[in-house]
């Protein structure tokens, strides 16, 4: 099996492009010195990438046509959405290791650009096995079903010390840490030694999660479009807005109490999408129209709980 892809040459080196300059627009010009991320600023930038996505889709729309436009607003959607459960992780990760909000953006940076290479190599890796193994189809899918079921099983479930992990004890094993941050350096010198901060053991911790949320999440995104090029940049254009959305919804994602039963409910989605992609083609309108439902379902009951759990003012007398 051959996957079709509308990604020439050419549109792979301008989307790299495109990419490298946002990357050194945002570390050497607007965040190249440290400071604390405001919300309206994170709202900002927040509505920044998801207009960029925007006239991508529309420009993959007018390019390549409807069909084109449509998966890669899926896909957009879907990373977009799972990308949410890094939110949940990152924020135990700077609380255990007492990252304080000045640095938080820089751990996310160098994580992210880390994140970006390591996913373009799953997505070049998965593309190639698919054309070889049309059978893997089948396998993904379900490990997505499996995911989804786990994932609501689990949605109750928190991973509190990440700090205390198998990776984390290995790392400070071959590497010599201290627990005292050096501004927003990565290494340091103390006691005459060369030292890594917890800084850099954060870092380690992001790059790891990302790399195993992708392990869902890429497939995910295959099981709406098998084109590599959509795949990718949808994959791109999700994670290139997850620090400004993780500085915006960091002090709420906890009150969003039915997102990760509207996540599970997702992946089971795409998982059986993908798994009866033989027998039962579902259009990509209607992939659009079943997640975003689901997404917004999880949303509007958990503000709706959210609300009935507050008290109720009263009147001044």
């Amino acid at each position: 099996m051959e996957l079709a892809t509308v990604g020439t040459p050419a549109l792979w080196g301008a989307f790299f492009l495109f990419v490298l300059v946002m990357l050194a627009l945002d570390l050497g010009v607007f965040h190249r010195k440290a400071h604390v991320i405001a919300p309206k600023e994170a709202l900002t930038w927040s509505g920044i990438w998801v207009g960029l996505a925007l006239l991508f889709a529309a420009f993959v729309w007018g390019r390549f046509g409807p069909q084109a436009g449509m998966e890669f607003l899926t896909g957009y959607v879907v990373e977009k959405s799972l990308s949410v459960d890094n939110i949940f992780v990152f924020i135990v990760i700077f609380s255990a290791l007492r990252i304080p909000p000045l640095h938080q953006h820089r751990v996310l940076f160098w994580g992210i650009l880390t994140a970006l290479v390591l996913r373009a190599a799953m997505i070049f890796a998965g593309a190639a096995l698919l054309t070889r193994f049309h059978w893997l189809m089948y396998v993904f899918g379900a490990f997505l079903v499996f995911t989804g079921v786990k994932l609501y099983r689990d949605r109750n479930v928190e991973d509190t010390h990440p700090e205390q992990s198998a990776l984390a004890r290995w790392v400070k094993k071959v590497i010599p840490f201290t627990d005292k941050l050096d501004a927003g350096h990565f290494v340091t010198v103390e006691n005459g030694k060369r030292v890594a901060t917890p800084l850099l053991m954060a870092l380690m911790l992001v790059e790891v999660t990302d790399v195993i949320f992708a392990v869902d999440s890429i497939p995910a995104v295959f099981a709406v479009t098998l084109d590599p090029f959509i795949v990718f940049t949808s994959n791109i254009f999700a994670i290139l807005g997850l620090r400004s959305l993780f500085f915006l919804v960091s002090g709420a994602v906890e009150k969003f109490t039915y997102l990760k039963v509207g996540l599970s409910l997702v992946l089971m989605f795409v998982g059986l999408k993908m798994t009866l992609v033989d027998w039962v083609k579902v259009p990509a309108a209607v992939s659009l129209l079943v997640i975003v439902a689901l997404l917004g379902g999880a949303i509007f009951f958990s503000i709706r709980k959210a609300a009935a759990a507050q008290p109720p003012s009263r009147a001044p007398s």
